[in-house]
């Protein structure tokens, strides 16, 4: 998941020193948070590989390993105000370590949960994960901003946002390389005894246990770091803060601007196109065009490198063209591509589903920066709604796998399909309107 953040930068007087990325001593503090953009990464996108692997180890519906996402993005939805609480009270530093400490929990909770060989003792270990990443990001994120001067925010958030797609890749690698290809066949299962049978799985599910330990422990040592070195960030509280004159009315503001509550609806929905489209890469490769499990996870890897190169492509793009436009043409392009994967069942339909990431590139930030336009002292207020739009990536996989497991992997393609058709319209709504407003802002996070 990643944040993106504009801010006006008023121009440096002539002869004065530009000011550094990062405030004097705070370059190894803001070096380890950005450390914690990777780890994130790293653990989201393996839960994408998690879908299939659990699919195949207890032999359950698409519906019922969706659960996996449900679990993860669920816990995201959960813990966003509780995270936001602590940040008020105890500042940034104590909210990043409180998101270290429960995602560390939560990775070596898969340490019993592979000796008991319950799915749902798995879908808990994911959970507390989870919520500890929900802390970490709503912390991290302001964290970095606090931690050197408004006029380089941009340039600061940014840097540590390229580090999230990084680790996003980092993960599915440790799925491609460390779990797929290690998963017994299915074929090798038919002729096995009900102890042997127990022994595959078990052995399977080992495979599980290693790469989040390894997530686990990473964590721990960032937490040791952060935890004894000594940050001052001065006003971190006003940085990005929730005052109290931004929350008095702010609700019924927010719900009266069409641009706003429709950007929260566009939110849900292209969260859920990404979710659904990365978690069901590897069984569109393996159910519609035969590729074996051990490889499979090469296209969801190469699916998330292409995110990662349009990601700068559009950051450019969008200093050229007006940031809808554009979302708009991702939109209908990412329609185009989920379509071609509905109708066209084979290599092309596999080489569609993995284009569909160019499109959701830019939809992200781009969302977010539109719909908290002009918003005032309710923006602050008005990013928690929009971060808590990140539920669509915990229940439209769920619709995906039911219409899966009702009529096959391509079909069920028409789920990001009609997410992206919607966003598309949600650009074409603020192209068509006006309204006044400042400059977009974008501060917020992208799964």
């Amino acid at each position: 998941m990643d944040r993106g953040s504009v801010t006006r930068v008023q121009p440096h007087e002539e002869g004065a020193r530009k000011p550094g990325l990062v405030y004097p001593g705070l370059t190894i503090p803001f070096i380890l948070v950005v450390l914690c953009f990777a780890a994130w990464g790293s653990a989201a996108n393996l839960t994408d590989v998690l879908v299939g692997v659990f699919r195949h180890i207890f032999s359950m519906s698409n519906f019922e390993s969706a659960l996996v996402q449900f679990a993860y993005y669920g816990a995201y939805f959960s813990l966003a105000i509780p995270a936001a609480l602590i940040n008020k009270r105890f500042g940034y530093k104590a909210g990043v370590l409180t998101g270290l400490a429960c995602a560390t929990v939560g990775g070596l909770l898969f340490i019993p949960a592979s000796m008991l060989l319950t799915y749902g003792f798995f879908l808990l270990a994911l959970f507390v994960l989870a919520s500890g990443l929900s802390i970490l990001e709503t912390s991290a994120n302001p964290f970095v901003i606090a931690m050197g001067p408004e006029s380089s925010a941009t340039q600061r958030l940014n840097l540590a946002q390229s580090f999230n797609p990084v680790g996003a890749n980092i993960g599915v690698l440790l799925g491609a390389v460390l779990i797929l290809p290690q998963i017994t066949p299915e074929s090798a299962k038919t002729s096995m005894t009900p102890d042997q049978l127990r022994d595959v799985q078990e052995r399977d599910l080992s495979l599980v246990l290693g790469p989040y330990t390894g997530i686990a422990f990473v964590l721990l040592l960032i937490w040791v770091l952060i935890a004894f070195r000594r940050i001052n960030v001065p006003e971190e509280h006003s940085a990005f803060g929730l005052d109290a004159g931004g929350r008095s009315g702010a609700l019924g503001r927010l719900w009266r601007n069409r641009h706003y509550r429709y950007g929260v609806a566009a939110q849900f929905l292209n969260v859920g196109a990404q979710v659904c489209t990365w978690t069901f890469t590897i069984q569109y490769a393996q159910d519609v065009v035969g590729v074996s499990t051990a490889t499979s996870g090469w296209y969801l890897q190469a699916s998330l490198i292409l995110f990662l190169v349009s990601r700068f492509v559009m950051t450019y793009l969008l200093g050229i063209f007006r940031p809808t436009k554009l979302l708009f043409a991702m939109g209908a392009l990412g329609v185009l591509f989920a379509l071609v994967a509905v109708f066209s069942p084979n290599m092309l339909g596999l080489i569609a589903v993995v284009a569909i990431s160019l499109s959701l590139s830019l939809m992200f930030p781009t969302i977010y920066g539109v719909a908290l336009q002009g918003l005032g002292k309710d923006t602050k207020f008005g990013a928690a709604g929009l971060v808590m739009a990140i539920l669509g990536g915990a229940l439209l996989p769920l619709v995906q796998g039911r219409i899966m497991d009702t009529a096959g992997a391509a079909p069920a393609f028409v789920v990001p399909a009609v997410c992206l058709g919607l966003v598309a319209c949600y650009a074409l709504f603020d192209l068509r309107t006006t309204r006044h407003g400042g400059a977009t802002v974008s501060e917020g996070a992208a799964p």
